[in-house]
């Protein structure tokens, strides 16, 4: 087999029997011929078959044996590529780099995203790859965000300008050869230029003089013809022949080969009738229009993928250019880029917060709806983060910068839209096969076409038009875009309603859910409850408060909040807990002023032989309220009961109405007992069979794979770190922006709004994203599957049909744009839960209240 070789940074090793099993790893895997590891290089070799295993899977080996592989992420922009034919040649050569584990490429954003491994390859090597293979880099050297779009926006505005350049040119000098050429085969011309020759004629002959004998008017309109279509052919369409001869220098072939060979055929076939004085009709026409076609539907494909892309052109522009920073007691004003963490930034009324930080000095009021949604400004006072991009309505303040550049809130949205927006859909994989073997076929058609032609009619000229009609409206541009285009617009319409998806793969699997499991605390409901009930057994409820807060004011679950929050409020004097023992997924104990305090469940208090059966009418009533009953023992017996409740947010209702209006079964999962949780599921209009109550957080992952276990897909919905298992289990996770770092990064659909309504938003967008795809995929395809047959003449013989080489050249410039104009519709789609369900939800919140 032929070997390729691979060289891996490894980390983890401190042995030599680390090395030996890594390479006993590695050689376990199919396609790997050799296997060596060095300790002392910390370095793994590999020899395998690129035909067998792909470097990807190379490194899951390594990591699979319990070690880890250094690797980097680099992306650029890259120019030039023309069709899905041109992204699988610069993929290619990526992944021939060696260090290079993986590439991708995306025609519609026009952007590589390499993994490799750092000190085997560097980035001045990977652009070579690029250049070498026919293409463009666009260098954006600079760590902030907004500069390196400036830098990107230039070179793109550039490549646009000169495609302008090449299109005014083409329809100067085309339309007026179109014009003339009609008009010469209609015969509106003869009459108006026969008189004129006939009469030069006569004049040269009288006086006896002989007389010269003119070559007809028409060939001089075919020079002048010829004139016309030269500047056409040769500037306008210089890319199209100097990327169809990159193609041939790596012995591949793309949209512009065809392109090349169609209107190349057309031209030189007319340029050899004309100097030989050979009989027949030229087609200068036909080879500038099929240019000049192919021009126009180009700039209106680039005009129209420059705004699939608005999305992240409107989250760059929210960022701060400057920034004020007190320096050796100097206020100054500096780039974004060059703010430090830990430096003090100043910020007035009216401007926006430049980096993430916290408050040092000053009090203001902040408008974060470009974060949360909410339209109401967010008090900040000292010691309150304050996030970059937002916009500081009142006072003045200083604060201290956390997160800068790259780490930025902002920018990590960013980020994670341009990674979405740049992977590839499941689907896509077929797509890409089909297009890199499209054009060599397309090509193998119409040359087909033209020997079957000429040996059926022995007409060339007859046979070189089909042939010709068949290059040119072959399209794998609209094969290439259907896709990417699609997700790029979904995305990035889901970015700007606070709907951020991870990738492509998550959007795809969103649009099959058939089960939404929703975590209830911080999700259904708010997440901070109150203490609603205090009973005490010997009548003194603030001294039971009192007792339960001190417990646990070292406890970070929310009842135990709620309960130091509500001493607190009372003005309690709270003490520090002695031997303070959590006990996970019951309750806590310790000792305070020298009594052994535990607090927890009913569950719990039997578990401890301690009896419950007097309060079981209390239980009854808290539990039918939706409230959780919290026991609290002292020494030994039952001090008394609190009464606790988490309010259900407003939306809740409406949003799981709007899910069960799409079709999906929805599921609340808590560890509330059954009573109680089915009181808060009567209130967002749940049935008790909808309820999975008493689950511990270690348990919630094993109900998720029990409901998957029935075939169903599922999605995860929480936003806590005791949901992070869960949300990775779920075949999509989806984590409440409100939530933990943990449970983002565990999920493929992250809201950064609170409000439970995004859940049925984000599932009808994927759906209605995936349609569009679909549909772009239904086009690109049928497309070509009827207008190559037409094209090459098969329903001639029956119908008369010939399809103009010029009328395949404009069909094939608008398949492309008519996919990206399909995509772009999606930015209009309206995500709002719509009045229906949303009077359903009213009306279920209006019963249970």
């Amino acid at each position: 087999m032929a070997t390729k070789q691979l060289t891996l940074p490894v980390t983890g090793m401190t042995c030599a029997s680390c090395a030996n099993r890594i390479e006993r790893g590695l050689k376990k895997v199919g396609g790997v011929a050799t296997a060596e590891v060095n300790l002392a290089t910390e370095q793994a070799v590999i020899g395998y078959d690129p035909q067998q295993v792909q470097p990807s899977e190379l490194v899951k080996a390594v990591e699979g044996a319990g070690y880890g592989v250094i690797s980097d992420r680099l992306e650029f922009p890259v120019t030039g590529m023309t069709c899905a034919s041109c992204q699988g040649r610069v993929e290619k050569a990526l992944k021939k780099v060696e260090g290079v584990i993986d590439a991708s490429v995306n025609l519609a954003t026009e952007r590589a995203v390499v993994e490799y491994a750092p000190g085997v390859a560097s980035w001045p090597v990977l652009k070579a790859a690029v250049e070498h293979a026919g293409y463009g880099v666009i260098e954006t050297n600079t760590p902030d965000v907004a500069e390196q779009e400036d830098v990107e926006l230039a070179a793109r505005s550039a490549e646009v300008a000169d495609k302008r350049r090449k299109l005014i040119v083409a329809i100067a000098f085309g339309l007026p050869l179109f014009v003339l050429s009609m008009a010469r085969d209609l015969g509106f011309i003869q009459p108006w230029l026969t008189p004129f020759w006939a009469q030069t004629e006569e004049l040269m002959g009288h006086g006896g003089t002989e007389i010269m004998h003119y070559p007809a008017y028409a060939d001089y309109l075919n020079w002048l013809f010829l004139a016309l279509a030269t500047p056409v052919q040769f500037y306008s369409g210089r890319d199209f022949y100097g990327h169809a001869w990159n193609a041939l220098r790596h012995r591949t072939a793309n949209m512009d080969t065809l392109i090349a060979i169609g209107s190349s055929a057309a031209y030189f076939y007319s340029v050899a009738l004309l100097v030989f004085g050979l009989p027949g009709h030229v087609y200068f026409e036909t080879a500038a229009v099929i240019i000049a076609l192919i021009l126009v539907g180009k700039y209106l494909e680039v005009r129209a993928k420059s705004q699939t892309s608005a999305a992240i052109r409107a989250l760059m522009g929210l960022q701060s250019r400057t920034a004020r920073v007190l320096r050796a007691g100097q206020e100054v004003e500096v780039r974004i880029a060059d703010v430090r963490v830990g430096e003090i930034l100043l910020v007035r009324p009216g401007e926006k917060v430049p980096v993430d930080g916290v408050v040092t000095s000053g009090q203001s009021t902040i408008d974060e709806s470009m974060l949360t949604g909410e339209s109401l400004p967010v008090e900040k006072k000292v010691g309150d983060p304050v996030t970059g991009a937002t916009v500081n309505r009142s006072g003045a303040f200083q604060f201290r910068a956390t997160r800068v550049g790259k780490e930025t809130a902002l920018a990590q949205i960013i980020k994670l839209v341009q990674d979405a927006q740049g992977s590839k859909a499941p689907v896509q994989r077929l797509v890409d096969q089909i297009s890199s073997v499209f054009v060599p076929v397309v090509i193998g058609i119409a040359m087909l076409t033209f020997l079957v032609w000429l040996a059926v009619s022995g007409d060339f000229t007859q046979a070189l038009l089909f042939a010709v009609a068949v290059l040119v409206i072959a399209c794998p541009c609209a094969l290439g875009l259907a896709t990417p285009t699609a997700i790029m617009v979904g995305t990035g319409t889901g970015a700007e309603h606070g709907i951020l998806i991870k990738n492509a793969e998550a959007l795809e699997r969103a649009s099959g859910l058939q089960t939404v499991v929703f975590d209830k605390t911080g999700t259904i409901t708010v997440g901070k409850p109150t203490v609603t009930d205090t009973i005490a057994t010997d009548g003194d409820v603030r001294e039971l408060l009192r007792v339960a807060a001190s417990v646990e004011r070292n406890s970070e679950h929310p009842l135990g909040e709620a309960i130091v929050r509500a001493a607190q409020e009372q003005g309690l004097d709270l003490v520090q807990p002695q031997a303070f023992e959590a006990l996970a997924g019951h309750g806590v104990r310790a000792n305070i002023d020298g009594r052994t305090v535990t607090i927890g469940s009913p569950r719990l208090m039997r578990d401890q032989a301690l009896s419950v059966d007097q309060f079981l009418p209390t239980i009854e009533r808290l539990q039918a309220d939706g409230k959780t009953a919290v026991f609290v023992a002292v020494d030994g017996a039952i001090a008394g009961v609190l009464g606790i409740a988490d309010t259900v947010k407003e939306t809740s209702a409406a949003a799981i109405a709007e899910l069960q209006r799409l079709g999906l079964q929805v599921k609340m999962l808590t560890g509330d007992n059954q009573r109680t949780a089915e009181a808060i599921a009567r209130r967002i209009g749940l049935d008790s069979a909808d309820v999975l109550a008493e689950v511990l957080p270690e348990m919630k992952a094993a109900e998720v794979k029990r409901l998957q276990s029935g075939g169903r897909i599922v999605a995860m919905v929480g936003d806590g770190i005791n949901d992070a298992p869960a949300l990775a289990q779920a075949d999509i996770g989806i984590a409440m922006g409100t939530g933990t770092d943990v449970a983002m990064e565990a999920a493929g659909i992250t809201l950064l709004r609170g409000d439970l309504r995004s859940v049925p938003q984000a599932v009808a967008l994927s759906r209605r994203t995936m349609r569009t795809i679909k549909w772009n995929l239904f086009w690109a395809f049928i497309y070509n599957i009827i207008g190559i047959p037409i094209a090459a003449g098969v329903f001639y013989p029956l119908f008369g049909w010939q399809l103009s080489p010029m009328i395949a050249a404009g069909a094939m410039a608008f398949s492309s744009v008519f996919v990206v104009t399909n995509s772009l519709r999606l930015r209009r789609v309206n995500l709002e839960t719509e009045s229906t369900s949303r009077e359903v939800g009213g009306r279920l919140a209006a019963q249970s209240a």
